[in-house]
């Protein structure tokens, strides 16, 4: 599911097997009840839901407009809230499911001017835990993912000088790792996966030296 329809058919004529697409903005909770619905029908049942969408805009939190704060959290967090209220009923009658949040490295240890985006991942990490808490013992399980940079258009958007790719190009994940490392989760049912190892030991030296983050650079 996507908001473009274009890039939603390329992407699925690569895929074998039957499938199929839906136009979804997440920010509409209409179009996700009725997109989810229109799932159930067709499939019969839904086992995993994944949370991708999600955009950011790097920018001094004294310059970013209030309208750039409040679109990230719309898409980035009520987008997971709203689809995952969708589907998670559905799931917990059918006494399966597994819900896969794309969080973020940025939710747990962000860089400047990224404190919008930080935020909402953020939130994203804090849902994912604490739904999984109390999914505990009904066959739905709950993962959350946190890539660093990953080579996407995301920052056409996020970064249009460039220069954050620039400073952060030589560990940049390719988005084929990370999603084969979304499948292998889900087949593991781990809780919580971070990439790369480089940005991982990063939040870990952060949580015990919270000063050493001053002009971090690791951020999805």
């Amino acid at each position: 599911m996507a908001r473009n329809e274009r890039k939603l058919k390329e992407a699925a004529a690569a895929v074998k097997g039957r499938h199929g697409t839906q136009v979804l903005d997440v920010t509409s909770s209409g179009q996700v009840e009725t997109s989810m619905q229109e799932v159930r029908e067709r499939y019969g049942r839904i086992d995993i839901l994944i949370n991708n969408a999600g955009y950011g805009v790097f920018e001094p939190f004294v310059t970013a407009s209030l309208a750039e704060f409040e679109g990230m959290m719309e898409v980035n967090y009520m987008g997971t809230v709203r689809c995952t209220k969708a589907v998670l009923p559905h799931m917990l009658e059918q006494g399966s499911g597994h819900i896969v949040n794309i969080a973020s490295m940025a939710g747990k240890i962000g860089s400047p001017k990224s404190s919008g985006y930080s935020a909402t991942k953020h939130a994203v990490l804090g849902l994912t835990s604490r739904l999984r808490q109390e999914l505990t013992g009904t066959g739905v399980y709950v993962t959350a993912v946190n890539p660093g940079p990953v080579d996407t258009p995301f920052f056409d958007k996020a970064d249009p000088s460039g220069n954050y790719v620039k400073n952060v190009k030589w560990f940049m994940l390719k988005p084929e790792r990370v999603a084969l490392k979304v499948v292998e989760a889900i087949e593991r049912r781990k809780p919580e996966i971070n990439l790369p190892l480089t940005a991982a030991a990063g939040v870990k030296l952060y949580q015990l030296f919270p000063g050493c983050s001053t002009g971090s650079r690791i951020s999805r």
